[in-house]
């Protein structure tokens, strides 16, 4: 008797998880106006990344501490280039002048210190955590889901912090006003095998963010970047003086080049890249250069085989990877910009650019359970991205959940 009740208890308890299993499959389903579907179209993300200027400099080597070599008005330029309405509660002007006088106070590179501010905030437009009420520029005591971290009362306490915590990692001298990181002391006392100790930017990967595997490498980037020749007279006559001196350097062929792309010369550009290349074949920013000039005169199958080549020298390239796949999208070759954008992501994981790119490849194929899960990862990613928000508002207005 024991034996057959024992039987129905077990047989009533596997009764009971089939009906837990049946009713979590019943969870919510979606279901499209696959009319209204047919009548939107969704917008791509932009191109990535700006022409490149060759600097020497070996990214391993160069330090924490030092001066500045990008002035103050290039670093104006490049902020207001990125972001023509950078959400800071001073002017760009007041906001690099901060960074200048609390980071030579301290010994920091002000230049550097910006481009790292410039990554933590997407230039200021902040669409994490973080919030600009928070004057928290380089994402003081954020750790994710939400948290928001440090608050400063004014952007110079928070610039003022940024430089403190950067001197907490590579310096054990205290700063030379009062300590405003409320981060300074925990770094001291609970991770003594890094206080003091990182004197280069490349340092910093892996440890100021996490994972961060080219953390160090993406600001100075940005640092190489912020250097770039304007459209002037002037500098064209400073690169075809460097020309003239050093007809073999790939650099000064470079340099020109990217004055003939402010000038929207993109021919003169594309021969002054080919000329770099010529000397120094595998140069990966007179390639990653030629690419874009060749975009910008519509040789898209050319650019394709360009970003095709740098690739091939430096894997993790990933602006290259995203233009790519934009390219692949635009001529409907969806599997291999899917592919593309997946390495972008495996590059750099938080790019609602990437996710709202691989939704429209899987919905020009009519994918749209795909298409809807990518863009709700995106919008999720990136909550003031306007071009995903339109594009989230729009595939929304077709979707219908059912219960």
């Amino acid at each position: 008797m024991k034996k057959f009740l024992s039987l129905a208890l077990i047989l009533t308890l596997i009764l009971s998880l089939t009906a837990c299993v049946s009713a979590a499959d019943k969870k919510a389903k979606v279901k499209f106006n696959k009319g209204k579907l047919k009548k939107i179209e969704l917008v791509t993300s932009p191109r990535h990344g700006s022409p490149m200027i060759v600097l020497r400099e070996n990214y391993s080597d160069v330090p924490i501490f030092g001066e500045p070599v990008a002035t103050q008005a290039q670093m104006i330029n490049f902020i207001n280039k990125r972001n023509s309405n950078p959400q800071i509660n001073c002017t760009v002007e007041q906001l690099v002048q901060l960074y200048y006088f609390e980071a030579d106070r301290e010994g920091i590179r002000a230049d550097i210190a910006i481009c790292q501010a410039i990554k933590e905030t997407g230039t200021w437009a902040y669409g994490g955590d973080v919030i600009p009420e928070q004057n928290n520029y380089c994402g003081l005591g954020t750790t994710g889901g939400g948290v928001k971290g440090e608050f400063f009362a004014t952007p110079q306490l928070g610039v003022r912090a940024h430089i403190q915590h950067l001197l907490s990692y590579t310096s054990k001298r205290p700063p030379k006003v009062d300590i405003v990181d409320p981060r300074y002391e925990l770094i001291k006392k609970f991770r003594p095998q890094i206080f003091g100790k990182l004197t280069k930017w490349t340092d910093l990967n892996g440890v100021w963010a996490v994972p961060g595997k080219h953390y160090g490498e993406d600001i100075l980037n940005l640092w190489i970047q912020s250097q770039m020749p304007d459209a002037s007279d002037a500098s064209m006559d400073a690169a075809d003086l460097k020309i003239f001196l050093e007809d073999d350097k790939a650099s000064a062929y470079v340099y020109r080049g990217l004055i003939n792309m402010e000038r929207e010369n993109f021919y003169a550009a594309l021969d002054d890249f080919q000329s770099a290349l010529t000397v120094e074949p595998e140069l990966t920013e007179a390639l990653f250069n030629r690419a874009l000039a060749e975009e910008q005169i519509k040789k898209f199958d050319a650019a394709i085989k360009t970003y095709d080549e740098l690739l091939t020298i430096d894997e993790k390239f990933v602006d290259a990877w995203h233009n790519r796949a934009r390219l692949k999208l635009a001529k409907n070759d969806f599997k291999g910009a899917i592919k593309d954008y997946e390495s972008a992501l495996e590059i750099e994981a938080v790019n609602a650019d990437a996710l709202n790119d691989i939704a429209i490849a899987y919905f020009k194929q009519k994918k749209y359970d795909d298409a809807w899960n990518y863009i709700q990862r995106a919008a999720a990613t990136n909550s003031t991205n306007q071009i995903v928000k339109e594009n989230y508002d729009k595939f929304a207005a077709c979707v219908k959940v059912k219960k």
